[in-house]
């Protein structure tokens, strides 16, 4: 696993422009080196400034964009189309102005799909064990996996003191989830560490207490952000105010 690094941005804005630009580059990267990307996304107001930035970067024509996967980190079991769901914001934000192959956009299931949470949860797991990567374990291979940070150190909607933190499978249902909506579903801590680069993005006072636990070595059950590591590469991607309390010896100011 690897050692965290973080980069500290002025404000919320430029830490979204910031993170569009690593996105971008990071997915070209990938396409040169395997003719293919695979992104998680995630969801929250940071999220939707990087998705809205990174569809105004004239760079990003440089992507082949028929040849990107999208999944997503976690979910809310709402209704398709529904405005609190992740993927409703991706695809308003970003997603709908691609030229994206319908077949590579992953969305978890909604929740008048048919099934209960559970149900969801294992076919989104069936899903990814489809693309998995041949001749290795149930998932595919993520070049970058974003994740925002909650106030309470949440990342997915993997909470704090919650059963979830313990599943074992590649994807859990949430039921009683501390904010709301109670019912979701969620990548586990276990799948979430297999991706390359892990990317934890957070801006604003409200998160710079749960930034600096993790940071400073709380516990995972806790503080699931200090469970969340990339294998070549853990990125905390932060604004000033949601770096406030880091240790001294992670902060870079660009």
């Amino acid at each position: 696993m690897s050692e965290a690094s973080v980069a500290v941005h002025a404000d919320a804005d430029l830490l979204a422009q910031a993170v569009a630009a690593r996105l971008v580059v990071k997915l070209l990267d990938a396409q040169a080196e395997r003719g293919q990307a695979a992104v998680v996304l995630t969801g929250g107001r940071i999220a939707a400034a990087v998705y809205r930035a990174v569809g105004a970067l004239p760079a990003k024509d440089a992507v082949d964009w028929s040849r990107v996967d999208f999944w997503w980190g976690d979910e809310r079991f709402l209704p398709a189309g529904d405005p609190e769901r992740n993927e409703t914001q991706a695809r308003a934000a970003l997603l709908d102005a691609l030229p994206v192959a319908p077949e590579r956009i992953h969305p978890m299931p909604p929740s008048d799909a048919g099934l209960d949470p559970e149900e969801a949860a294992a076919q989104y797991a069936a899903e990814l064990a489809r693309a998995a990567r041949p001749g290795t374990a149930a998932l595919p291979h993520f070049d970058v996996l974003m994740l925002g940070v909650g106030e309470d150190g949440h990342v997915a909607s993997v909470f704090p003191e919650h059963p979830v933190h313990y599943e074992s499978r590649p994807v859990s249902a949430v039921r009683g989830s501390p904010k709301p909506p109670p019912v979701r579903i969620t990548l586990t801590l276990p799948t979430i560490n297999t991706a390359e680069e892990v990317w934890l993005v957070a801006g604003g006072a409200d998160k710079a207490h749960a930034v600096g636990m993790a940071l400073a070595g709380a516990g995972p059950v806790q503080i699931p952000a200090a469970g969340v590591q990339g294998t070549s590469r853990t990125l905390w991607l932060l604004d000033r105010a949601a770096a406030a309390t880091v240790p001294a010896r992670f902060r870079s100011l660009r």
